[in-house]
């Protein structure tokens, strides 16, 4: 699936998004090694810290579908921002420990500014579960 393709299906979960309270829509897609694309956008709540982001509705839509990080080989992210969208901190903590190190991570908007990264980029000093290791 070419780049392009990919947006648009994350363009399509933006245009899903519940946001009653900020009105700030962002789709995300997930491109799977067996060519399987999952999509999540941002689900609001009157409790804001119920709220989940477009990044982890889809990363947790695939998980409990089985898919792991080896499967994911592309994420796009989408957001109607003046550049491309940047995912917030819950998401980056996320996004490190759910895709590997080589995924691609594309970050854009509705004018097709794109910003490419891999998840180190994203959070350069990430906590993980080698932290946890005595």
């Amino acid at each position: 699936m070419d780049r392009e393709a990919l947006i648009h299906q994350a363009i399509e979960a933006m245009n899903k998004a519940y946001t009653p309270y900020s009105n700030f829509n962002v789709g995300c897609s997930l491109l799977l090694k067996d060519g399987t694309i999952i999509t999540g956008s941002n689900i609001e709540n009157a409790s804001y810290g119920l709220t989940i982001c477009a990044e982890r509705s889809a990363l947790f839509s695939a998980y409990s579908k089985g898919y792991r990080q080896d499967d994911i080989v592309k994420m796009v992210v989408v957001g109607d921002t003046d550049s491309y969208i940047s995912p917030c901190g819950a998401c980056r903590q996320v996004i490190s420990e759910l895709v590997n190190e080589d995924t691609e991570i594309i970050l854009t908007n509705l004018n097709k500014d794109i910003k490419i990264v891999k998840k180190v980029d994203l959070l350069p000093f990430g906590f993980s579960k080698q932290d946890m290791k005595k």
